[in-house]
This record gives C-alpha cells, sequence and structure tokens, in this order.
C-alpha cells in the first residue's frame, strides 16, 4: 500500500494543482498507466484511489480537496520557484553548481511549471565565478557560524592571467558573524584576527576554507567587542551603509541632488536617509553610508550629485574628478 500511496502522491505533484484538481477517476487511471501497476483493475479503480488519497491526508500530505478533485498543495508556488531560479541564474555561483541547483528546484514544480523555465538553461552566456568550491565554503562557513569556531582560508585576487592567486602566503583567520548576499555576489561578515573591525571577503574568491578547533570572537563581548558592534549587528543598517560591502566606519554625508532620483536612492540606501530640504524639484538629502562607498557612488552619478559635506570629501571628489579629466584630455 506504502509504494501505492507515493504513486497516487507522485501523480498528483505532477499533474495537479488549485486550477487544475484531479478527479479521483483520473487518479485512478494515471495508477493504471503506471507500469508497475498496468493490469491490475483494482488499482484503476476509484474507491481505492480514495482509500490512498485519504490515507496521504492522514499522514499529513497537503492533499487538497474540492468541489472539483483533489490536488497537492505546492511547497512553492509558481513565482516563488521562479524567483528562486532567477536568483540562481544571475547569481556568482560557478557555472556547475548554478546549473546542478537550478535543476534541483524545477524539479519542485509540476509538468506546467518545467516549460516555462525551459529559457534559463543559457548559462554559459552569464557571468559566474569559476570557484568551483564556493558550494563547499558555504557548508563549511554556515556549520562554523551556527557552533561560533573561526575559520580560515586562502584569499585570492585575479591575476592578468584571469586565474585567482592568493593575496598572501599566510592564510586568512576569521570568526564569521553573517553571509549576505549584495549585487549578485556572496559576501562575509566577519571579524579578522588582529583586528577590532568588521570586514568584508568575497566568498567566490575564497578558496580551502576550513573550521578550525578555536571559538570564535564574540561580538558584543564585554571584555573584548568588536568596535563597529558596541550595539550589535543590525543587518539591515550595516547593509545599506556599505552599498559596496566596503570594510571601514560609516559617516554622516549631505548632498544635493534631483527628485527624479529618489528610485536610485532607495534602491541603494533603501529607506534609511533623511530629505532635509525639498527645493524646485533639487532635494538636500543626509545618511550614514561607509565613507569609502560615497565616494564611488558620487562618482557614479556624477553630474546629479553634489556633496554639502564633510568637506574632506567634497574636496577628495573635486580631485579625483580633476584626475579623471586630466587622463581624459
Amino acid at each position: 500500500m506504502r509504494l501505492t500511496a507515493l504513486k497516487v502522491l507522485e501523480i498528483l505533484k505532477e499533474e495537479s494543482d488549485k486550477q487544475h484538481p484531479l478527479t479521483l477517476q483520473k487518479i485512478a487511471a494515471g495508477l493504471a498507466e503506471e507500469s508497475d501497476f498496468a493490469g491490475n483493475s483494482t488499482h484503476g479503480n476509484r474507491h481505492t484511489a480514495r482509500a490512498y488519497v485519504e490515507a496521504l491526508q492522514e499522514n499529513d500530505y497537503p492533499v487538497v480537496r474540492t468541489s472539483k478533485g483533489y490536488y497537492l498543495e505546492p511547497a512553492f508556488e509558481d513565482g516563488e520557484l521562479r524567483t528562486l531560479i532567477d536568483s540562481v541564474l544571475f547569481s556568482n555561483l560557478p557555472h556547475g553548481s548554478a546549473g546542478k541547483l537550478i535543476k534541483k528546484l524545477q524539479k519542485l514544480g509540476n509538468k506546467r511549471f518545467k516549460p516555462k523555465v525551459r529559457h534559463v538553461y543559457n548559462l554559459s552566456a552569464l557571468k559566474h565565478s569559476d570557484n568551483d568550491q564556493i558550494m563547499n565554503s558555504i557548508d563549511v562557513i554556515s556549520d562554523a557560524i551556527s557552533i561560533h569556531k573561526k575559520i580560515g582560508f586562502v584569499y585570492n585576487d585575479y591575476g592578468t592571467d584571469f586565474n585567482l592567486h592568493p593575496r598572501r602566503a599566510e592564510p586568512y583567520k576569521v570568526s564569521p558573524f553573517q553571509m549576505v548576499t549584495a549585487n549578485s555576489r556572496h559576501y562575509l561578515i566577519a571579524n579578522t584576527d588582529g583586528h577590532d573591525n568588521i570586514s568584508h571577503y568575497r566568498i567566490d574568491r575564497m578558496t580551502d576554507v576550513k573550521m578550525l578547533d578555536e571559538p570564535a570572537r564574540e561580538l558584543l563581548s564585554k571584555s573584548n567587542p568588536v568596535t563597529e558592534c558596541i550595539g550589535g549587528l543590525n543587518l539591515p543598517k550595516h547593509m545599506a551603509e556599505h552599498i559596496y560591502m566596503f570594510s571601514g566606519k560609516s559617516i554622516r554625508v549631505k548632498f544635493w541632488t534631483q527628485e527624479f532620483m529618489m528610485n536610485c536612492l532607495v534602491d541603494w540606501f533603501g529607506k534609511d536617509f533623511h530629505i532635509l530640504k525639498n527645493q524646485d524639484g533639487k532635494i538636500l538629502v543626509e545618511v550614514n553610508v561607509n565613507e569609502h562607498a560615497i565616494k564611488y557612488w558620487v562618482m557614479q552619478f556624477g553630474e546629479f550629485v553634489e556633496v554639502v559635506t564633510p568637506a574632506t570629501l567634497r574636496e577628495e571628489i573635486y580631485r579625483t574628478a580633476e584626475k579623471i579629466m586630466n587622463a581624459h584630455s
């Protein structure tokens, strides 16, 4: 009976959904078509099909009965599955890992879902990491975070040969706090041994990641706290301030920009900024943001942003713009 019930479950998963419930007669017909049950009239009986469906319901499988038949409530709606698949498709995961993960996600949908995502196989045309250790690194980091252990790893940069090369001979040793995704890239937020601040590491540039038999540093240790996290690590605030995931302190910045820039401001800073003035379509914005990141952000939107304070940032942007102008003159 268990095998037959699982076949019924498989039929419901593949053939049914809220808009397309199956009658007991269709479930029985589906069973009769299965090679393991072909020729057995008992399995093609609607009363037997009802018994298997009720057995599934009694064992807490999400089989829903409607006036038109039965359907299996999916673990993920089509829109949710598509969102997950797209997040993998446009991530920086290695080509092979991304492809395998997408296939697994596709199998969670029924036969009507699969044709909707056939086009996602064009992975080779998209930019993906060539570091095939990423998935293992994520596993090790996740385990280390859960049991408060340090990790060690080699941190790499790309050379002119387009291959990864160790940044230094000595492995890095850090206390891992959180993994995040920003701009389709995976980062580790951690404290590096010998420092009191927060650092960000690109996971796709980490290799030979190992859990160490050393307790990780506590963010809020009374005797030795991480100075950037005296009030705790507020992840949404941290992500909003570190728009390019640069390490370093955050500063308060005021700048003039145009009202039509509101979409960009919310995209980059969330809603954690203040509009101090609004004059004829120009707005004076105040935001806390990483001091290194804001320079590159302002340069990115150049003609639409004018920094007011701090003066040191204004001067640095002026000098950088002057160098760019001279290089292109």
